[in-house]
């Protein structure tokens, strides 16, 4: 081979290795592209720190949240034990004026029954001071209607059953039993007349009840 072929052989081969070296190059800034790339990512993923201090944050927001509702729930306990206080305060003045004015009734009613029953105890001296041996039965009849009209007045009603009723035991109190013509267990006589007022009564009528035919 010649010197001219030699220098044309090795000015044939320079061309590949400098496209050798080219794709070398290439692949290298790609592997520092693709590392800075990864560099990047690594950047942008948040440290333990951070995390932390996000979450510390958002702690704090919540405690501060909790503390005003626990602050407003407090307003609202205190708000309603002031208005129990009161409604505790008015209804013991309530019970107190009602039991005034229950007391005025009671003074007022005893006071008309006073002013009513006084005519009937002045009749009745009256026809005491009459003379003795005057008739002095019209008189009390005339007062004892006065005094049966003062108790209806005032809503008194005698318990006073006929002979052979039966006899109830809330309002009549049986005396003894005596030989009748009555039926057997019915009112008899009354002894002493009873008085009820509405369902309540005030005193049972005490009688004397059948003990069977003679």
């Amino acid at each position: 081979m010649s010197d001219d072929d030699a220098v044309e052989v090795g000015s044939q081969r320079e061309p590949d290795a400098t496209a050798e070296d080219a794709g070398d190059a290439a692949e290298e800034a790609d592997a520092d592209a693709t590392a800075a790339a990864g560099d990047g990512s690594d950047a942008a993923e948040p440290t333990l720190a951070d995390r932390v201090a996000d979450h510390d944050e958002a702690l704090a927001e919540e405690v501060a949240d909790l503390e005003s509702e626990l602050e407003e729930r407090r307003e609202e306990v205190d708000e309603l034990t002031s208005k129990l206080a009161r409604v505790r305060a008015d209804f013991s003045n309530y019970k107190q004026r009602a039991k005034r004015k229950r007391e005025e009734i009671r003074e007022r009613a005893s006071e008309s029954l006073v002013e009513r029953i006084a005519p009937v105890r002045n009749d009745l001296k009256r026809a005491l001071d009459q003379e003795d041996g005057s008739d002095i039965r019209p008189g009390v009849e005339s007062t004892l209607e006065k005094f049966d009209e003062v108790l209806e007045d005032e809503g008194v009603e005698p318990i006073e059953p006929e002979p052979g009723e039966e006899v109830d035991p809330a309002r009549h109190q049986v005396m003894l039993r005596v030989d009748s013509d009555q039926p057997d267990g019915t009112v008899h006589e009354v002894y002493e007349p009873g008085y009820e007022m509405g369902d309540r009564v005030i005193a049972e009528a005490q009688v004397t009840v059948s003990d069977g035919d003679e």
